[in-house]
């Protein structure tokens, strides 16, 4: 399976360098970010807006929702950070078919560095709580900016965490904080639910 779709909220990264968007925070002030439909919890400089977008895939039409935070201060170690996720149809990742998901992030790299007009300069293979992924690295803006992401595929679930910084401040702290800082949230049913169905 290929995806070709690219989300429009990826071209954020080809403006992060130029737009001067809203707050900017120390590390110390970072604030915890939750999303109850993501099932995910991050830290971030500062508070993460969501925002919905289609693509088009081979599969159909899909929603791709957006979590992102842009600093104010042009100095900042990253000018973005990026949290998206994807909801595939049942079945689309089969969790022994590691050619599938290989060639489904090889297509997402390819597709994210074209749409920046960038080159991807490094992958490598990559887990996340025992669910496979991929990291790698873009530079794009003739090398003066670079956008590092960290995805990972749980279930039917795309997930990719992202930064955008400038070449010279691309090693971090705080880009490091963030990627680490996720944890993915269990998914439970409410206890009524569960009564329900004890009853039952």
């Amino acid at each position: 399976m290929r995806n070709s779709g690219v989300s429009p909220f990826l071209l954020l990264a080809a403006t992060a360098l130029f737009t001067n968007p809203a707050w900017a925070q120390s590390l110390a002030s970072w604030v915890p970010v939750n999303s109850y439909d993501g099932r995910f919890q991050v830290l971030s400089p500062g508070l993460m807006p969501e925002k919905t977008d289609s693509i088009k895939t081979p599969l159909g039409t899909l929603a791709y929702r957006v979590h992102f935070y842009q600093p104010e201060d042009k100095t900042a170690d990253n000018l973005l950070y990026m949290i998206s996720w994807c909801d595939y149809p049942e079945g689309s990742f089969h969790p022994d078919s590691i050619d599938l998901l290989d060639e489904f992030f090889h297509a997402t790299m390819e597709s994210a560095a074209f749409s920046v007009k960038g080159t991807v300069v490094y992958s490598d293979a990559w887990e996340m709580d025992g669910h496979r992924g991929r990291i790698w690295r873009i530079d794009y803006l003739d090398g003066n900016a670079i956008i590092k992401t960290r995805a990972f595929v749980a279930g039917d679930r795309y997930y990719a965490l992202q930064t955008v910084s400038r070449k010279e401040r691309h090693l971090n702290p705080s880009g490091e904080k963030f990627f680490d800082s996720f944890r993915l949230i269990e998914h439970r049913k409410s206890k009524s639910a569960s009564k329900t169905k004890k009853k039952e």
